[in-house]
């Protein structure tokens, strides 16, 4: 009896002493997300969050390691609100927590404010914030996986005289720093590509009624309406168009080509809203039908803008961590600078500011209110 029990707790102290190896041998990686996860925008925030998931989710099953020890990713989610103020505490929560890597935020009003305290906590940010001004601090640690606002503005600019062969157009911007920011292109651009621009109104990102300023814009007569702002705004405006028989085209940047503007835009929306987004066509990609399909199985729906490239900016950084051999934010943004990386959305390869430095841009229209592919640049 006593010579079993000796073996029994020899067994079990062996045991331990394995399990207590194996967890030496692992290292935790929190990744945190932060973008719209209540409020109208929150559809964009879930699929963001999904993207990194899956991502997530594929790491853990590659056992990638950086230091003679296995890479354990953990995944903490925050709901900024698209509010600059929320968004800075979540930034402050997430330093506070020791998350060293950040995907997020979605809105360009958080990213800008929120980086400074991510450099200051030395967390490596990854946004699709748009705003030139979000790499225009000098942190080093602060990556654009998308295109700026300057590539989405100036190429729907293009677009609309180059293709819709468009004379004049009207711009109406919600005063978001990403709303704002677009615009500002879109009107840089127009006014090079010979464009007049006759008239120029502004709107809030909570405003569900635009007959008065859609009436000051129909008496001009504009052939095109570009729309600084988001989908939960841009559908009714679409609706209002078409109640006030408007015949101009509403243009937009990549928040217009969600599928929400089509759940709550209906009919309005086609063949009338164009969009330019970040990416290529998802289905024209090599590995898009697939990765399309993946999201469907896992979450049970479509994947929105930017899933994908979320996905594969948390690949990436894996990958970089694996090859610098270190967890260490400095060393990781080193390694994202050094080399080029073909994603599901892209090929990312960043500059100095943090930026990518060839940002596909495809341009959209609706089909029976589903977003469909026109052409990409």
């Amino acid at each position: 009896m006593q010579s079993s029990f000796k073996h029994s707790a020899l067994f079990a102290a062996l045991a331990l002493a394995l399990a207590g190896n194996a967890l030496a041998q692992e290292q935790v990686v929190k990744i945190g997300q932060t973008g719209p996860l209540s409020g109208p925008n929150a559809f964009a925030g879930k699929d963001n969050e999904n993207g990194v998931r899956l991502a997530i989710e594929e790491l853990n099953a590659k056992k990638l390691q950086a230091a003679g020890k296995t890479l354990k990713f953990e995944l903490q989610s925050e709901d900024d609100q698209c509010d600059p103020k929320s968004g800075v505490a979540v930034a402050q929560k997430l330093v506070d927590s020791g998350v060293k890597y950040v995907m997020g935020p979605y809105c360009s009003g958080v990213a800008i404010p929120a980086s400074r305290v991510y450099d200051e906590g030395g967390t490596l940010m990854s946004t699709v914030g748009t705003n030139p001004k979000v790499t225009a601090g000098g942190f080093k640690n602060v990556f654009r996986i998308i295109a700026g606002d300057n590539q989405i503005g100036s190429s729907m600019a293009m677009y609309a005289a180059k293709v819709m062969k468009a004379k004049t157009a009207a711009v109406i911007d919600d005063r978001t720093a990403f709303g704002q920011g677009v615009a500002i292109e879109f009107m840089k651009e127009a006014k090079a590509q010979g464009l007049t621009v006759v008239g120029q109104e502004y709107t809030t990102d909570k405003a569900t009624d635009f007959s008065a300023i859609l009436t000051t814009i129909k008496s001009k007569k504009p052939d095109v309406i570009f729309f600084g702002g988001y989908a939960p705004q841009a559908a009714p405006m679409a609706r209002q168009m078409k109640q006030l028989a408007i015949s101009a085209k509403m243009l937009g940047g990549d928040t217009l080509c969600s599928p929400e503007m089509g759940k709550l835009g209906g009919d309005a929306v086609n063949d009338v809203v164009y969009c330019a987004q970040g990416g290529s066509m998802l289905d024209k990609t090599s590995e898009g039908p697939a990765f399309k399909a993946k999201y469907k199985k896992r979450f049970n729906l479509d994947a929105d803008a930017y899933a994908a490239s979320f996905y594969d900016q948390a690949l990436l950084l894996g990958q970089s961590m694996a090859k610098a051999g270190s967890t260490d934010p400095v060393k990781v943004a080193a390694e994202l600078r050094k080399g080029s990386y073909k994603g599901v959305a892209g090929t990312y390869a960043y500059d100095d500011m943090g930026n990518m430095k060839q940002a596909p841009i495809t341009v959209y229209t609706f089909k029976n209110a589903q977003a469909t592919p026109l052409a990409s640049y």
